[in-house]
């Protein structure tokens, strides 16, 4: 299914995780969009609303830039903190667009990168467990071990939001649409 309309730079729009039996996780408001494209949707989260699972609500304290993509599993935040640029990335399905927002199943397993280049697999108890409550089938389960491969390969090679001048390039258009929107 093809979207009615692709969101255009300058957007905001809801970001929903669900989990695998289909029950909502967490929900992101307002994310200003940075850029679109047929595969991939890049976006910047700036003291946002999130709201859990069990309601409970907190705002992001610092700017993080998030990154979608319809052909990996996974998606990647990258924190913009004092000390440095840290990740959070989720193994998770490729994203879908409808009118109400852009959707994915989180699949647990997260992997952390440190300012300092340490990574971190997160979660794995969580995964085994959901993978046996909900019974991942073998082909979810071979293509989200997978992805951490390749997702590691891409911290590795500093590839895509993994590099420096991806994380300037896009908090700066971030900084040039909030500029131009305050006038």
């Amino acid at each position: 299914m093809k979207d009615s309309r692709l969101p255009r730079e300058g957007d905001f729009i809801t970001i929903k995780s669900y989990k695998h039996d289909g029950s909502l996780h967490r929900t992101w408001r307002d994310t200003m969009v940075l850029k679109t494209s047929e595969n991939a949707i890049i976006g910047l989260n700036d003291h946002t609303l999130v709201t859990e699972d069990d309601g409970r609500r907190w705002v992001t304290r610092e700017p993080a830039i998030v990154y979608f993509h319809r052909k990996y599993w996974f998606n990647i935040v990258a924190m913009i903190r004092d000390n440095g640029v840290s990740y959070y990335c989720n193994l998770a399905s490729p994203f879908v667009l409808d009118k109400e927002a852009l959707k994915y199943v989180d699949y647990d397993l997260d992997v952390k990168v440190f300012p300092d280049g340490e990574k971190r697999l997160l979660d794995t108890d969580e995964y085994e467990l959901h993978k046996a409550q909900w019974q991942y089938p073998a082909d979810i389960d071979f293509i989200v071990k997978e992805h951490v491969k390749i997702l590691v390969d891409w911290i590795n090679k500093h590839q895509g939001p993994f590099s420096d001048e991806y994380i300037d390039l896009w908090y700066r258009r971030y900084l040039e649409i909030k500029r131009r929107n305050n006038r």
